[in-house]
């Protein structure tokens, strides 16, 4: 027995070991971080999953996608008798409808929710605690949309989705008592990129009713320029540090990770994309505050490659790139609530779109958390123990936002 002790705690040091060597980013926190500590546990604990799900993988137990979507989904919620909460299926995707039990005159404003997970992973399950909490606290129907997940359903598959169950939900909205002039589509992360392609593929429709709104939690929105200030002033930060931006993106879309250092490089983009992204892209769109912790503009544009651009063609469509869509789509656009952190590398995207829109005469409303990290609102809905004062009060602005509807 005595023997067995040392032999334990050797096996878990080398399981440990191992899963840093495959996943270890540092990371660089300002000191003015109020919850510096906290953020500094929570990326080592994220970047053991990270590691945990490619030892899984390399060791054949199970697949990394299967392992970082059981984490993710984490344990479920007891049950809430403020709600009533129903598993339907709208014209083959599965969704999660959460109506409050509340009395009221007239019918209520419907959101369907996009969760986060860069195509590959998150859930219904995982964003259990966030549309509860928010159905609750506006009074609102909402739908969770559990669109099938990449590699099993490649990439455009879960844009697919989620536009198939709106245009469903906006069909049918009054048989679940939502106005279907009140309805808003939103999302977090890649969820909000999703948002973002889904409003765009609806304002040339003409058999379901318009938006009333949008909302962009800290959305990832253009796949052209990595070198914006806020990716390289959060480039180590955590959790969506600059690298592991793109290797997710390569992921979703079962593409060579090899590539990444040459698409931070910007090699995917041709001149004549250059001349017509700037007008987007521009870093003159970005305002002066937020360049003050540091900016070096880019040299000279990196050599061309059109081997890359032939890979990451995907990268730059509309579906994967809203920020990049052509301005008679932007202009029909309505009204916009974007959420964007100080210390993401999404940032900047968030910015830059919301200037797009008011150039084009939409209301936007802009949510900025000066102590904001990729994830703080998802982590909002958790205890105590994982929720941050960002995510709290980014919480409340959307529920704000939203009773305006």
């Amino acid at each position: 027995m005595e023997l067995l002790i040392p032999i334990f705690l050797l096996a878990v040091t080398l399981v440990v070991a191992m899963v840093f060597y495959y996943e270890h980013p540092v990371a660089n926190i300002p000191p003015g971080f109020s919850e510096r500590r906290k953020l500094y546990v929570l990326h080592y604990v994220m970047n053991f999953g990270f590691g945990m799900a490619i030892l899984l993988e390399k060791l054949g137990i199970m697949s990394e996608v299967s392992f970082l979507r059981a984490i993710m989904d984490g344990i479920p919620p007891l049950k809430d008798k403020r709600l009533i909460i129903k598993d339907l299926i709208f014209e083959n995707i599965q969704v999660r409808l959460y109506q409050p039990k509340t009395s009221t005159t007239g019918q209520r404003r419907g959101v369907l929710y996009f969760h986060g997970g860069v195509g590959r992973f998150g859930s219904i399950r995982a964003y259990e605690r966030t549309c509860r909490y928010l159905a609750r606290k506006t009074n609102s129907v909402f739908v969770s949309v559990g669109y099938r997940l990449a590699p099993e359903y490649p990439y455009p598959t879960q844009f697919q989705d989620c536009l198939t169950a709106t245009i469903h939900f906006m069909k049918t909205a009054q048989d679940y008592g939502v106005d279907p002039a009140r309805i808003i589509v939103c999302g977090d992360s890649s969820g909000g990129t999703l948002t973002a392609a889904v409003a765009q593929a609806l304002v040339n429709r003409k058999d379901v009713p318009k938006l009333r709104a949008q909302i962009l939690i800290y959305p990832f929105l253009q796949a052209a320029d990595f070198n914006l200030p806020s990716y390289q002033q959060n480039a180590k930060i955590p959790v969506l540090i600059r690298e592991r931006t793109l290797i997710l993106g390569l992921k979703y879309l079962n593409k060579d990770l090899s590539a990444v250092n040459t698409l931070l490089e910007g090699s995917h983009i041709s001149e004549k994309g250059r001349q017509k992204y700037h007008k987007w892209l521009s870093v003159d769109n970005i305002p002066h505050e937020f360049k003050t912790r540091g900016y070096t503009p880019p040299g000279p544009p990196a050599p061309f490659s059109d081997e890359l651009y032939e890979l990451a063609k995907p990268f730059l469509e509309p579906l994967f790139s809203p920020l990049l869509c052509e301005d008679s789509v932007i202009a029909q656009l309505p009204e916009t609530f974007i959420l964007t952190c100080e210390y993401d590398v999404l940032r900047d995207d968030g910015l830059l779109y919301k200037k797009r829109l008011e150039d084009h005469g939409i209301k936007v409303t802009l949510c900025h958390l000066e102590e904001g990290f990729h994830g703080t609102v998802f982590l909002a809905a958790y205890g105590k123990v994982a929720r941050f004062q960002s995510g709290i009060k980014g919480m409340e602005k959307i529920q704000k936002f939203l009773r305006l509807m």
